[in-house]
C-alpha cells in the first residue's frame, strides 16, 4: 500500500513535469558550482575567493526573497519560474562565453567578471525558489503532500549526486567549455519544459496590502510558529557552520590529492546518501517522532562533519560526507512536509521567502563563513570549528524548543 501511495502521486501529469524540470535544473546548478569552484581556485588560489562565490550569490538571493514571496502570492507561479529559469540560461551561456570569445575578461581581471555572473544568478534563484516551492503544492492534493516534499528531495538529491560527478568528469576528460556546454543545456531544457506545465490560479486575497504589511503578516505568521520557527532555525544555524562545500576543492586539491574528477565525487557523495534517503521516504515518511527525528538527524550530520574535517583518507571523507547527506535528506523532508501543511495558500509565498532566507542563503553564507575562516583557522580548523558549532545548536534547540522536539507530522497531514 504504501508503494502504491507513493507512486500515485505520478498520476498528476504536471508533477510529472515538474519533477523531471526541477530534476535538470539542480543537474544544472550543481554541474556549475562544481566547474565555477575549481575555475576560481585555479585561478586566484584563493581559499577566501571560494567563499566570496557564495557571498556574491547569497546577498542578491537574500535582498529579493522577501520581495520574490510577495509576488510569488500575487502573480502567475509559473511565469516567474519560467523567467528566471530564462536568466539562469543566459548565465550559463555567459559563463561558457568565458572560455572562447570572452576569455579574455578572465585574464585582465581573473575571478570578477564569474562573480558578477554568479551575482545575477543569485537574483534569479532568489526570484524561483519561493514560485517553486508555492507551485507544487498546486499540482498535487493535501494528502499527497509529505511524498511530494520526499520527491522533491530525491529529485533534488538525484541532480545533486549527478551532477559535481558529472561536472567534474566532464571537465577533466573534455575541457571546461564542454562543461559548461551541458550546463546550458542542462538548464535550458527545464526552461522549455515549463511550457508544459499547466498555470494555476491563485487564491483571492480578501483585501489588497501594501507591500510592507504583506511582508511583515508572513514574518509574523512564521514568528509566532514556534515548530516552523524552531525548524528553520536549527537548519540554518547547522548549514551555516556545518557545511563544508566551499572547500571541497582545497581538500582535492591539497589535502586529500584527488584532482579535478575526486571533487566530483566529493560533492557527489553527500548527495548520493541523500538521494538513497530521499527515495527511501517517498515511501515511509518521517510522520512519528518528526522533532526527535529531525534532531537527532541535525546531530549526526554534525559528528559526520567532524569525521570529515580531520580525515586524510579520501574512502573516510567520501563515507562521512555520504552519511552526512543521509542525515540531511530527512531534515529537509521533515521541514518541507512542516511548511507545506502548516502554510495556507496564500502565503505560501512569503513563507517559503522567509525560508529562503533561513536556509537557501545559509548555503552561500555558509561558504563564505568556511571561507573566511579557512583563511583564519585552515581548512581543517574551519571544518572542525562549524562541526562543533552545530553540535552546540541541536543542544540548544533540543532544551529551548520543547514543541519542535515533540512533533508528530502524522497529526498535521
Amino acid at each position: 500500500m504504501k508503494k502504491n501511495l507513493s507512486l500515485a502521486i505520478f498520476k498528476h501529469r504536471d508533477f510529472r513535469f515538474f519533477i523531471v524540470a526541477r530534476f535538470f535544473m539542480v543537474l544544472a546548478i550543481n554541474i556549475q558550482a562544481t566547474i565555477v569552484g575549481w575555475q576560481v581556485y585555479e585561478l586566484t588560489g584563493s581559499v577566501l575567493d571560494l567563499g566570496l562565490v557564495g557571498l556574491f550569490e547569497a546577498v542578491p538571493s537574500i535582498v529579493v526573497s522577501l520581495y520574490a514571496g510577495h509576488l510569488a502570492d500575487l502573480r502567475d507561479r509559473r511565469n516567474i519560474i519560467v523567467i528566471c529559469l530564462f536568466f539562469l540560461l543566459l548565465c550559463s551561456l555567459t559563463l561558457y562565453a568565458f572560455t572562447g570569445p570572452l576569455g579574455f575578461l578572465l585574464v585582465q581581471y581573473k575571478a570578477y567578471p564569474i562573480f558578477l555572473v554568479i551575482l545575477v544568478s543569485g537574483i534569479a534563484r532568489g526570484f524561483i525558489s519561493p514560485a517553486i516551492f508555492s507551485f507544487v503544492t498546486q499540482l498535487v492534493p493535501r494528502e499527497h503532500y509529505p511524498h511530494s516534499a520526499a520527491w522533491m528531495g530525491t529529485s533534488f538529491q538525484a541532480g545533486a549526486v549527478i551532477g559535481p560527478a558529472l561536472g567534474g568528469i566532464v571537465y577533466g576528460s573534455f575541457g571546461m567549455q564542454a562543461a559548461y556546454a551541458l550546463d546550458s543545456f542542462c538548464i535550458g531544457l527545464p526552461f522549455l519544459l515549463f511550457f508544459w506545465i499547466t498555470k494555476r490560479s491563485l487564491p483571492e486575497r480578501k483585501e489588497k496590502e501594501a507591500l510592507k504589511d504583506s511582508l511583515l503578516k508572513g514574518l509574523r505568521f512564521v514568528l509566532k510558529n514556534e515548530i516552523m520557527l524552531g525548524a528553520m532555525a536549527l537548519d540554518m544555524f547547522a548549514v551555516l557552520f556545518g557545511g563544508a562545500v566551499a572547500l571541497l576543492p582545497v581538500y582535492a586539491k591539497d589535502i586529500l590529492f584527488v584532482g579535478s574528477e575526486g571533487l566530483g565525487y566529493l560533492r557527489a557523495a553527500p548527495s548520493l546518501g541523500a538521494l538513497l534517503m530521499a527515495y527511501y521516504l517517498t515511501y515511509k515518511p518521517p510522520l512519528e517522532k518528526s522533532g526527535r527525528v529531525l534532531l537527532l538527524c541535525v546531530f549526526g550530520f554534525g559528528i559526520c562533519m567532524l569525521i570529515f574535517g580531520l580525515s586524510e583518507s579520501f574512502v573516510l571523507s567520501l563515507f562521512a560526507l555520504f552519511l552526512s547527506g543521509v542525515f540531511d535528506s530527512v531534515s529537509v523532508v521533515v521541514r518541507s512536509t512542516i511548511m507545506q501543511t502548516m502554510t495556507p495558500e496564500e502565503m505560501r509565498g512569503r513563507v517559503s521567502a522567509i525560508n529562503k532566507v533561513f536556509i537557501g542563503s545559509s548555503n552561500e553564507i555558509g561558504a563564505f563563513e568556511s571561507g573566511l575562516s579557512a583563511k583564519i583557522l585552515g581548512p581543517v580548523g574551519s571544518v572542525v570549528f562549524g562541526a562543533t558549532m552545530t553540535l552546540l545548536i541541536v543542544f540548544f534547540t533540543f532544551r529551548f524548543s520543547p514543541k519542535l522536539k515533540e512533533l508528530e507530522l502524522k497529526n498535521w497531514v
